[in-house]
């Protein structure tokens, strides 16, 4: 067991972690030098500090499928990364891995996502097409690095590496050269070079996966939207249903839907650990980190619950996403932030004065609408359209 001892402290303690997982006195370091916190890890200061973040607090308004209005139950953007923080632990913890690193990644991965849900992140990079575009992925890493003004010595959060790398899940190619210019061999170098992020960022994927699947169809079902008797069509979730129905056969809805997919999550959690200890075992087995950065992705599924969850996020594009009373919301929704981003670029003196003056007006306007909640657009949109469209 690590242990970090400091005179007159509590010492820092780290649970067992294999040795392919992210030591937290191994990290790659911040981008600003700072001395060690006495009591906690470098991941659990990462975790903190990302609570602590606005950003992380203004996701409790920011659409998952359903707007914040619709319902007081439907997940929302904070729920999401408390799920995806939940399942990623228990992944992790029977993997061996560092469950703080992936708490942090999980709860930062979506700080960037605009209001909205992917309505939002498709309007906003429409509108920044000629100004490089708008990705949530990274603007999650621009936010944690630039955008969150807490500290005294530096701009955003001054996260480790291994953080920053599993928050920057995905990247086009050009915004990565961009980023490896500025931080050469730094968190976007995989995405020019090959290469995989820890073990613990490849969970954190997984686990989004894993969570949105589930939660969408309990909140699709709640909604009036999805009916059991669709969900049946998914092998995946027949499958559970059926047997929770044999073990309860008087089960009544509600319950019959919360067991079934208490027990396609769980059939999915064990599948992941065993396909993925698998996958660490293959050949000589993978021996530390920089074994891990060197191979294929390693945290997956089994190639049949693969199958089984892509038949299923197909299902949910289908009668979910596209349904015609989400896509009613959906354009409603596009109108509000392509007015806004209209207005504030021909109106600069209509944003707030730390985002009036930026030297890069277009992308400081894409900044302040993505960290918009729901109701903040709605109610700016209202105030200089004077249209109230919700």
């Amino acid at each position: 067991m690590a242990v970090e001892f400091l005179a007159g402290l509590h010492p820092v303690t780290s649970p067992e972690l294999a040795p392919y997982a992210c030591h937290p006195n191994q990290t790659r370091g911040r981008r600003f030098p700072e001395p060690s916190a006495p009591t906690r890890s470098e991941y659990q200061r990462d975790r903190d500090r990302i609570i602590h973040s606005s950003a992380f607090r203004r996701l409790v308004y920011k659409t998952q499928v359903f707007m914040n209005h619709e319902g007081d139950l439907f997940r929302t953007r904070l729920t999401h990364s408390l799920e995806v923080a939940q399942l990623g632990r228990s992944i992790g913890r029977s993997l061996g891995l560092n469950e703080d690193l992936i708490e942090a990644v999980a709860l930062a991965h979506d700080l960037g996502h605009t209001p909205f849900g992917h309505a939002g992140q498709d309007v906003l990079d429409e509108c920044m097409k000629p100004h490089g575009g708008f990705e949530h992925n990274l603007q999650s890493l621009r936010v944690v690095d630039k955008l969150e003004l807490r500290y005294p010595a530096f701009d955003g959060l001054n996260l480790c590496f291994e953080t920053r790398e599993g928050i920057l899940k995905h990247c086009a190619r050009r915004n990565a050269e961009l980023l490896e210019a500025a931080e050469p061999d730094g968190v976007a170098r995989r995405f020019l070079h090959g290469g995989q992020p820890s073990l613990e960022a490849q969970l954190c994927n997984l686990a989004d996966e894993v969570a949105y699947n589930a939660h969408d169809i309990d909140d699709g079902v709640r909604s009036g939207l999805l009916a059991l008797e669709q969900l049946e069509e998914v092998p995946l979730v027949h499958r559970y249903l059926r047997e929770a129905l044999s073990e309860f056969p008087q089960l009544d809805s509600k319950r019959l839907l919360f067991e079934t997919i208490r027990r396609m999550l769980s059939a999915q959690v064990y599948d992941i650990i065993d396909a993925t200890r698998a996958a660490l075992q293959q050949g000589q087995g993978v021996q530390d980190l920089a074994a891990v950065r060197a191979a294929p992705a390693l945290v997956r599924f089994s190639p049949e619950m693969r199958a089984a969850s892509t038949e299923l996020k197909r299902f949910l594009f289908a009668k979910l996403y596209r349904h015609p009373q989400v896509q009613q919301t959906r354009q409603r929704a596009e109108q509000v932030l392509r007015d806004l981003f209209r207005i504030y670029t021909s109106e600069p003196a209509q944003l707030p004065p730390d985002f009036a003056g930026a030297a890069d007006a277009p992308r400081a306007c894409a900044d302040y609408i993505a960290g918009m909640t729901d109701r903040f657009a709605l109610r700016e949109h209202q105030r200089l359209t004077g249209l109230s469209l919700f």
